[in-house]
Parts: structure tokens; sequence; C-alpha cells
């Protein structure tokens, strides 16, 4: 008898809905086909900080994954194997079993590369499926680099993973966000306010630009530099042309007018620096220059949370099976995507060009501050190619 095949699989970032769903299907298809499936627990962490010659660290990083206990998991949130923000080679700090060792080290921050290469080893991985984000899926980009056969699964609320025009997350994203926002219509027209709503995208604006383009709001994206006082001139007169006098926006964390310069809030434990809270300050802003009051509604993190809705259980599922068709022909350093409306696989993107934007020539009312709603024949549903 051979030694099994075994499959690793992980999760990094922001957890999303249907993270889960990709998990199962790649477990109920890998045992189909004598794969052992090992789930690596917290994101890169799991091969950052897990200690071979320690139970307790094999026990908190190792999830071996099996039909048993992957049944039921779709039908919930979040996911089973949790998540972290750690990447390989910006580590702060090093696990106290690896201080003795010598990595390279940049501005501050290890890259433990090879520790993890030698974790896969140990753990005697054929293949290692990354469900992550950008940051997540540049150490994937790199593994590969390095001659490890990788599959990734793209997914972000923020859709904007380089080479795809979906990533899983996203769809719910949208319907969390307009469900919020229509039951706030209530309190804010009672109140005859200007509701601010606030969601992800900090580099691009795909998740303000499809709820406001369902709920009939206009909205500001990072990729285009309003002007404040147009802005609240459309604002104003929309509020008052209204007959219950209120009015609502949209606004993405990385939105921006024409002076507009946050500052950084101090960095996170993982390095990453965070902005003050544009939707308070566009609130300031709104109140100084026309009086009116405002209500602000911070709708971030109930995006990423619960149940996943139905376009992203479909589309999750089929990421994890395009992930082990693409195993099971041999083929790595690919990543499932949707191009032209089309599942497909697609090389891993290189983490250099950075985050896919909204064309706002194409997709943005620039005068208007709304998305565009014609001329849409001949695009896939999610408006824009990769």
């Amino acid at each position: 008898m051979g030694v099994a095949r075994r499959i690793g699989i992980l999760t990094g970032g922001g957890d999303v809905p249907g993270l889960n769903s990709v998990i199962k299907e790649v477990v109920y298809r890998a045992t189909e086909n004598d794969f052992e499936v090992l789930g690596i627990r917290r994101g890169w962490e799991g091969l950052t900080h897990l200690d071979h010659a320690d139970e307790h660290s094999r026990e908190k990083y190792l999830l071996p994954l099996d039909r048993a206990n992957t049944r039921t998991i779709d039908r919930f949130g979040g996911t089973i194997l949790h998540s972290s923000r750690v990447s390989p080679t910006q580590l702060r700090s090093l696990p106290a079993f690896l201080s003795g060792d010598t990595f390279p080290k940049n501005d501050g921050a290890w890259d433990v590369s090879s520790h993890v290469l030698a974790n896969i080893e140990k753990l005697r991985l054929d293949d290692l499926i990354v469900i992550g984000g950008d940051g997540t899926l540049s150490f994937a980009h790199r593994l590969a680099g390095l001659g490890m056969k990788v599959i990734a699964i793209p997914k972000t609320m923020d859709n904007d993973v380089q080479g795809t025009e979906y990533s899983v997350g996203f769809s719910t994203a949208i319907t969390r966000a307009t469900a919020a926002i229509q039951r706030q219509r209530t309190t804010v027209a009672s109140h005859e306010r200007v509701g601010i709503f606030r969601v992800f995208g900090r580099d691009s604006g795909f998740t303000a630009l499809y709820t406001a383009y369902v709920t009939s709001l206009r909205c500001a994206i990072p990729e285009f530099t309003v002007n404040l006082d147009r802005l609240i001139e459309l604002l104003i007169k929309e509020k008052k042309d209204t007959p219950s006098n209120y009015v609502m926006f949209v606004i993405s964390e990385g939105a921006r007018w024409e002076g507009y310069h946050p500052g950084l809030l101090p960095a996170d434990a993982y390095g990453h620096r965070r902005k003050p809270s544009v939707a308070e300050a566009l609130e300031s802003e709104v109140a100084r220059r026309s009086g009116e009051e405002c209500t602000v509604s911070d709708l971030t993190y109930d995006l990423r949370s619960g149940e996943a809705d139905f376009v992203d259980k479909m589309i999750a599922g089929t990421f994890g099976n395009l992930a082990m068709d693409a195993i099971l022909e041999g083929r790595s350093g690919l990543m499932a995507a949707l191009v032209e409306g089309c599942y497909t696989l697609v090389p891993i993107p290189d983490p250099s060009l950075g985050p896919r934007m909204v064309d706002v020539n194409t997709l943005y009312n620039r005068d208007r501050y709304r998305p565009n709603y014609a001329r849409k024949l001949g695009l896939p549903i999610f408006l824009t190619r990769a």
C-alpha cells in the first residue's frame, strides 16, 4: 500500500461567509480520491508558530479533516480553521522555540519562509490550498515561486483580488449592507437626518459601489477624490427634495475628498496601520458646512458575520472543486477565479500588482457621485472584467 497523498488547507486574513463551504467541498472531493486533508489553523501562523516537538503546539495548529467533522460546517459563517493576519515574511516577533535561529530581517520584521518550508516538509504536504485575500495570497505566490505546489482561492469582502471578478464573501457583504441600510431608513427618516454608512474598502471601492448600486444611493470610493462642497450640495438638495426630508450615503473606509489628509493610527501587532473613521470626518464637515445633523453607522464587521448567502455558497463550493480539479491534474501555482462570468483557473496574482480597483470611467458617475446604471450590455454579472 502506498502512502496517501496529503493536502494542507488554511484560511488567512479576515473571515468571510463561505469559507466553510470551500473547506467542506475540498474535504469531500479529496476523500473521494483517497487524499488525506490536514487543516492548518490560524492561517500562516499555523506554519510559522508550529513546533513539531511540542504536542500542545501540534494540537493548537493542526486539525485533520474528514467527512465527519466537516459534514455540517457549511451551515455556518466564519472558518472552522480560524484565521490570523500573520505574514511569514513580516513576523514582528519570533516564537520562543525559534529565537536562537537566524532569519533574514527587514525593517524590524523577520522573514521565516525557510521555517514554513521546513514545516510543510515535516507535515508531508503534497499540495497546499490557501484561501485568502491579497495579504494571504502574497505569501502563497512566494511559496509557489519556491517550488511548493500551491492552489489559491480568493476571498475578500472588498472584491479586490487581481485576476478574478469575484472573491468569496463579496455577495454576502452586499446583502448584509443592503439589509442594514434598509432597516435604518426608518431611523434616519424619523429624525430627518443625513445617514452616512461606512463599509469596507481601504483601496478599492467595489463594496461601496455595489451597495450604492442596489440601494440607489450616492457613494464615495477610494479611486476618485470627490469635491466636498459639491458632495454636500448634492446631499442636502436630495434631502430637501425627499418628502420625508432625509438622505443616505455610502462611503468606503478609504474614500477621500480634496484637502482630506487623515493621519495614521498606531500599527497593530502585524504592522498594519489603520486610518481614523472617514465617516466621522464627513459627519463633522456636513455639520460644519450645512448645519445638518448626521447619523453615522459603521457596517464593516457586521458584513462578515453570519451565514453565507446563495451566491457565496455556490461560488465558494465551486472554487473548492476547481482547486481539487487542479490538484488531481497535477497543476499548481494557480487560483480559482471568475473571468468574464466564467469559472477558470489563473496564475496566483503577483502582489506587486496591488489590489484590483474600480474603473471609474465606466462604473462611476464622477459628477453625481453615483454608480453608472446604463450601458451594461455585454458585461459580466459583476459589472467589470477582471
